[in-house]
């Protein structure tokens, strides 16, 4: 009978002591990118349709992907602030009002990269401090996302819809944690 008793206590002490070696937090807000090494191939075509369906009639051009470096050249935390910025200004450009057509083909993109966002959120080092690149082009896109025109808006949301396959791309490489 005192066996019986103590194995629940002993169950108990294991489970307390293994909670205090793992702390729960650090499960709930570590970095989670594995899941996109390998984008599924429905999630990837969504997002190629958005962009083949918008750039139908948009035609528009930011210096804002124009750079002279690629993700890949990127130390593996500037990697992963830059693919957490695009990915806040992809959503930021998806949640733009748009024609009901258009709004239900950015539908299942929208999710996704909300999805994405906020699992790079957790691997984004808070102390970091980007390299003078990549601190140059978040200067940059700070920029371009405060402009009040209409039309600037326009341009940089239609940039950023054409160019999202790129933003898969380095979501992919940050994934890898590699060279890509």
């Amino acid at each position: 009978m005192l066996c019986l008793s103590l194995t629940p206590l002993l169950v108990l002490v294991l489970v307390v002591s293994l909670g205090a070696a793992f702390p729960q937090d650090t499960l709930s807000k570590g970095c989670r990118l594995f899941k996109y090494r390998n984008i599924v191939p429905e999630k990837q075509k969504a997002v190629d349709r958005m962009r083949q369906e918008f750039g139908k009639n948009h035609t528009c051009n930011t210096r804002l992907f124009h750079r002279k470096w690629n993700a890949v050249d990127l130390p593996m935390s500037d990697r992963v602030v830059l693919v957490a910025a695009e990915l806040n200004l992809t959503t930021a450009m998806l949640e733009l009002p748009a024609a009901p057509s258009f709004a239900e083909v950015c539908r299942q993109p929208l999710e996704f990269f909300t999805q994405a966002r906020e699992d790079v959120r957790g691997c984004v080092d808070p102390g970091h401090q980007p390299s003078g690149r990549l601190r140059n082009w978040l200067h940059k896109l700070q920029a371009a996302m405060r402009t009040g025109s209409a039309e600037s808006r326009a341009c940089l949301r239609t940039t950023t819809i054409l160019r999202v396959m790129q933003v898969l791309d380095n979501l992919r490489c940050a994934a890898l944690q590699d060279k890509c």
